[in-house]
């Protein structure tokens, strides 16, 4: 069966390299018994992947079942998996099986792996490994045939090194990885997309189906898509539900798009008449996000970038020909007590020919340091706020403080904050 067959039977839309890729990883791995690990974010659609896997696989005739890891507590997480025996706990009035028991011969999808609890972890190793498990209250080992394959969201090296997941565990799994691809990387795929699902639902509410006009399919493009395929189809529901004008503008579009993007994406300038917004409040809010974003970043590099001035005129005598030119470069000034600001080259003499430059003082080095010191307070405020607004949760604190997951680890065990 050819890539586009398997696109056309399980509703697979796009041609970028990297989906491509991933779709033919899957064929060729299908007809092996390898455990497989898909990697993506949240709505770019783990579990086609599995689905295709099992579909090609000669398990395709046995039971296939996808459990969600998240949504099962953790005080019955093993049962559900290996099952129980009649009063191992409160509740228990009867004996169980548990997934892998009755999946055997076929193939069971673990879908958030990342949310497995480590005990769990330990006891899904041993199936992994040996094809064994024992049910939750019992001493008897039982043997099982099942295929995993494994999705995650989370960047599992990261819990490893955080001891939130085993580390035996993420190499035994991830023996063949395939990584799906998020929807802003492969935006070429967008329009395809947006067009199936306004066709789709144009078909199911008995009505014309909506077009974008240039502007409108530029921003429609150019926007981040943190919902990923899932999100984009909501928002072309909504616009095939609720618009009567069924060519919709960019001005249309803005109005569907979620609030905190909306207000990103007015600020950037697109081609075809997208309309800017005149919010004062909402461009100042995101202004200083951005602001404190870039500073976080460069702070380092800029504090460098100076010690390494004030090194090169300490060791050159640099001294430009422009007065200007040392204004622009080096904007050190005297802050000598009662008397007035003045610029550091000029002589005292008011001699315009004459320039003097002054070495930055070690009380002023010391004063950087101090401000830079308070600025990382700061930053680790920001952090901690963002932390506890959202519970602990560190995907949505991330994007609240307009950075990245590995980026707000990183500052977590840089600044040593305890969640």
């Amino acid at each position: 069966m050819d890539t586009q067959s398997i696109k056309n039977r399980f509703g697979i839309i796009g041609n970028a390299p990297a989906l491509n890729h991933a779709l033919n990883t899957a064929v060729q791995v299908a007809n092996t018994d390898l455990s497989v690990l898909i990697v993506g974010e949240s709505g770019v659609g783990k579990e086609v992947f599995s689905n295709i896997i099992h579909a090609l696989s000669p398990r395709k005739h046995n039971p296939f079942i996808a459990v969600n890891c998240g949504a099962i507590p953790e005080g019955t997480i093993d049962s559900e998996l290996f099952g129980h025996e009649k009063g191992s706990f409160t509740g228990a009035v009867d004996s169980r099986k548990g997934y892998f028991e009755t999946v055997n011969g076929g193939t069971i999808f673990l879908d958030e792996i990342g949310e497995m609890p480590l005990g769990t972890q330990a006891r899904l190793l041993r199936v992994l490994e040996t094809g064994e498990f024992i049910r939750v209250g019992s001493s008897k080992v039982q043997k099982t045939d099942v295929r995993v394959i494994a999705a995650t969201n989370r960047d599992l090296l990261e819990y490893t090194q955080q001891k939130k997941f085993r580390e035996d565990l993420y190499y035994r799994l991830s023996t063949v990885p395939i990584r799906v691809p998020s929807l802003r990387d492969r935006p070429e795929d967008i329009p395809l997309l947006f067009r199936k699902f306004a066709s789709d639902f144009s078909e199911r509410y008995k009505t014309t189906s909506v077009q974008l006009d240039s502007a409108a399919l530029q921003l429609l493009t150019s926007y981040p898509w943190q919902g990923n395929v899932r999100e984009l189809k909501n928002i072309a529901e909504q616009i095939s539900v609720l618009t009567t004008d069924k060519m919709v503008t960019a001005e249309t579009l803005l109005r569907f798009l979620p609030q905190k993007e909306n207000r990103s994406l007015a600020l950037l300038p697109v081609s075809g008449g997208v309309p800017s917004t005149d919010n004062n409040n909402a461009t100042g809010n995101t202004e200083r996000d951005i602001l404190y974003k870039l500073f976080f970043d460069m702070k380092k590099d800029m504090n460098d970038m100076k010690q390494m001035m004030f090194e090169m005129a300490r060791q050159q005598n640099f001294t430009p020909s422009d007065p200007m030119a040392m204004e622009t470069l080096l904007p050190v000034y005297n802050h000598e007590p009662n008397t007035s600001i003045t610029p550091s080259y000029i002589n005292n003499n008011n001699n315009s020919n004459s320039i003097n430059p002054i070495i930055l003082p070690h009380n002023d080095q010391h004063e950087d340091v101090e401000e830079t010191l308070m600025l990382t307070d700061r930053e680790k405020e920001f952090i901690n706020k963002a932390l506890k607004k959202h519970k602990g949760r560190r995907r949505d604190a991330a994007n609240e403080l307009g950075i990245s997951e590995r980026t707000l680890y990183r500052k977590i065990k840089e600044y040593d904050i305890k969640e």
